[in-house]
């Protein structure tokens, strides 16, 4: 290492990846504005929040534990210039009111995180 390599990563740091725990929350957060699938989750978090990442593991992963839980559902639709259909996922209507305070939970971190 030299010391230019220390004044790299911070002018460039590297991505941080989402625990599962900030996944939930995040994708949380995104299907209470509308239905979503896993690859526009992983795009919309990079887009919104260019620091962030997050991995298809950890995604999936997190997908499983809402489903396991109940909080979403999900369901093959055919999407416009897509050749493949997708697995949507939507909040299940009795999780709207958890699936608030946990997106909240995502809100405060991220802003935490950027002030």
């Amino acid at each position: 290492m030299k010391l230019e390599d220390i004044y790299q990563f911070f002018e460039n740091p590297p991505p941080i990846y989402l625990c599962q725990e900030l996944a939930i929350c995040y994708i949380l957060d995104v299907l209470l504005q509308g239905e979503s699938y896993g690859t526009e989750l992983i795009q919309q978090l990079e887009t919104e929040y260019p620091t962030y990442r997050l991995s298809d593991t950890v995604l999936y992963s997190a997908i499983k534990f809402l489903e396991d839980h109940s909080a979403v559902t999900g369901y093959w639709k055919k999407l416009e210039g897509r050749g493949r259909p997708r697995r949507m996922y939507q909040i299940s209507p009795e999780w709207q009111g958890q699936a608030q305070d946990l997106a909240r939970l995502w809100q405060n971190y991220i802003n935490r995180r950027t002030n």
